[in-house]
């Protein structure tokens, strides 16, 4: 079993991976701003009030973990996700980087996926323009910046385009892997459940095949 930190675990996607984590039985440290959101109550599981955009701060929680995986968001209603989240997730890098906790595990966006030969997902004009600053900045920091990262040993997990409806949804374990392009259905769907998007994620936690890399799941 793994011991890990877990960011964003009072989030849409945290709380999915806070609950695959549980159940299969990983020790997990859910780092939060306010302990009170996180509302499990398990054996394995602590709650640290932090700021992880210290590195510092995140640096004293992690030392000695196995993993970090941050499902950080500044928040979708956030009038300044886009500068928050260009300036916030180098702080996190370098405080993995800190920890001496070399795997770290983020849950990426569809935004860079590759629809077609040279023409990304957060380009066609087809998103909702009030996704359009959280989905740039994410992919952004993925291109610019976690690209170059050579230390960690870092996975960027792209989910499907839609993830679950924004809504609890079924586990059913299973999910297609894919690496830089969009992955559709048969009917030319690209989704995936927030709970076999955790699964996968933490498929590769305990069974790591992605070094420095991003991939993609989908149905």
């Amino acid at each position: 079993m793994k011991n890990v930190v877990l960011i964003g675990a009072t989030g849409y996607v945290g709380t999915a991976l806070l609950n695959e984590l549980l159940s299969r039985g990983h020790k997990v440290t859910a780092i939060s701003r306010d302990a009170s959101k996180v509302k499990i109550q398990n054996e394995n599981l602590s709650v640290v009030e932090a700021d992880v955009t210290n590195p510092a701060q995140l640096a004293k929680v992690a030392e000695g973990k196995d993993a970090i995986i941050s499902a950080y968001n500044p928040g979708w209603a956030n009038s300044h996700i886009y500068e928050d989240t260009l300036e916030n997730y180098p702080k996190i890098v370098k405080g993995a980087k800190e920890s001496g906790v070399s795997r770290l595990l983020i849950v990426g966006g569809a935004g860079t996926l590759f629809v077609k030969p040279g023409l990304r997902l957060m380009d066609t004009g087809t998103l909702p323009e009030a996704w359009i600053p959280g989905v740039k900045s994410l992919g952004e920091f993925y291109l610019n910046t976690l690209t170059n990262e050579k230390e960690l040993d870092w996975v960027f997990l792209s989910p499907a385009a839609n993830l679950g409806n924004l809504k609890p949804g079924v586990r059913t374990g299973k999910y297609r892997v894919g690496k830089d392009d969009l992955l559709v259905d048969e009917k030319g769907d690209s989704f995936i459940s927030v709970e076999d998007y955790a699964v996968a994620m933490i498929d590769e936690l305990e069974t790591p095949k992605h070094h420095k890399e991003r991939f993609s799941v989908a149905y």
